[in-house]
């Protein structure tokens, strides 16, 4: 496509294919990030299509390695995962004034473009219980530091067959002890 834009003989230099690939990267990121009804809308067709999806959430503010874990334990329970994910004024009453570090787009956009996530939905409110209600997950997953009678929306999902499940965590993975050890260093 690179070369077919140009006009008479061309070749592609490295850096032209490192930016469309880039550019194209941040294009399906972007394109799994949609509202609520249009994401109830995918839920629903790939259930019809026999796929099962899964839901988590979080703030997802610095990706970390216990993060991609998480995720790729969801992924590995259904065959489609949807994160919600926290709102910028969402992390902020729940984290503090500080929070979030980086932006709800910015955040949207780096889970959107990992090959675990399918869809990304944001939200305002202080847990996903509308999303969950919403998207009737098959599988709902939480790490293991809650408890399932804990996980926000597992009585729903539980009620009509779903299922839940909790991830492993990884230890000594934490965004606000890695904020933290950045304000140490900048102190």
């Amino acid at each position: 496509g690179i070369v077919v834009g140009k006009i008479g003989t061309a070749i592609v230099y490295p850096d032209e294919l490192v930016s469309a690939l880039h550019h194209h990267d941040l294009m399906i990121g972007e394109a799994k990030l949609m509202p609520l009804d249009r994401m109830v809308d995918r839920a629903e067709r790939w259930r019809r299509k026999g796929y099962k999806v899964g839901f988590t959430n979080g703030c997802f503010d610095l990706l970390h390695p216990g993060h991609l874990s998480l995720l790729k334990q969801a992924r590995a329970n259904c065959d489609r995962l949807i994160v919600g994910l926290n709102s910028d004024a969402s992390v902020k009453r729940l984290k503090g004034e500080s929070r979030p570090v980086q932006s709800e787009a910015a955040r949207a956009a780096v889970l959107g473009s990992l090959e675990t996530v399918s869809g990304v939905v944001i939200f305002g409110e202080d847990t996903p219980i509308n999303l969950i209600e919403a998207i009737k997950p098959d599988i709902l997953v939480k790490g293991a530091d809650y408890t399932i009678d804990k996980v926000v929306g597992a009585d729903i999902v539980q009620s009509y067959g779903g299922k839940v499940v909790l991830a492993n965590l990884e230890d000594g993975f934490s965004t606000t002890s890695t904020i933290a050890r950045m304000n140490e260093g900048s102190s």
